[in-house]
């Protein structure tokens, strides 16, 4: 044998071993692309996932905000129902004590009313400071007299005890004044004992 022989073997082994090393660059391209692939799925579905479990809170807690909102609403309808069955129980309260209270004042304006000359001042002046008194206590408490001399009739406010003729008004009108009505926080608490001078025939519709 010659000595070209072994360099051209060698030369085969070369070539061979580098076709190896190419095909083995392949397929760890192939296996890395695959592996890229792999990873890329996964990870599209996790962020899949997560999108789904965000949008899941996100829904979750729009339905919370809407019970809560719900809930407030519902809260302060009751806060301001309770509050105004408070104010209802105390206006009757009141009112019922100031009723009861009311013909005492009564008492008092006519004995000032109907005191004679001969009365000891002393006396009347302080039956009117005791009246001026219990009267300024009352008025606190939001009473107010009905106005009613002079004024046209109104059964809301005036109850009609007596009727006259009258002679040229055109209206039902108040001309006296029974017994004194009071109002109580713009409701009527006692309505005004009037004597009423009833309206001409044919000038208008009488009560």
């Amino acid at each position: 044998m010659t000595q070209e022989e072994p360099e051209e073997q060698q030369g085969d082994d070369v070539s061979s071993l580098k076709e190896e090393l190419a095909q083995k660059d392949e397929e760890l391209a192939e296996m890395k692309s695959r592996l890229e692939s792999v990873r890329r799925s996964d990870l599209e579905a996790d962020l899949d996932k997560a999108q789904k479990l965000i949008d899941e809170e996100r829904s979750r807690g729009e339905d919370y905000l809407a019970q809560l909102k719900y809930l407030q609403a519902d809260f302060e309808n009751y806060r301001k129902r309770v509050d105004r069955e408070i104010r209802d129980i105390e206006d009757f309260s009141t009112s019922s004590l100031i009723l009861k209270i009311l013909p005492v004042l009564d008492d008092l304006d006519l004995a000032i009313a109907t005191a004679g000359k001969d009365a000891p001042s002393g006396i009347v002046e302080g039956i009117a400071m005791v009246q001026k008194n219990l009267l300024a206590a009352l008025q606190a408490a939001g009473l107010k007299a009905i106005e009613a001399i002079g004024k046209p009739f109104d059964p809301v406010m005036h109850e009609a005890v007596e009727r006259v003729d009258g002679k040229s008004n055109d209206r039902d009108m108040v001309v006296a004044e029974i017994r004194k009505g009071y109002t109580l926080k713009d409701k009527v608490l006692r309505p005004t004992m009037v004597r009423v001078e009833s309206a001409v025939k044919g000038n208008s519709e009488k009560i």
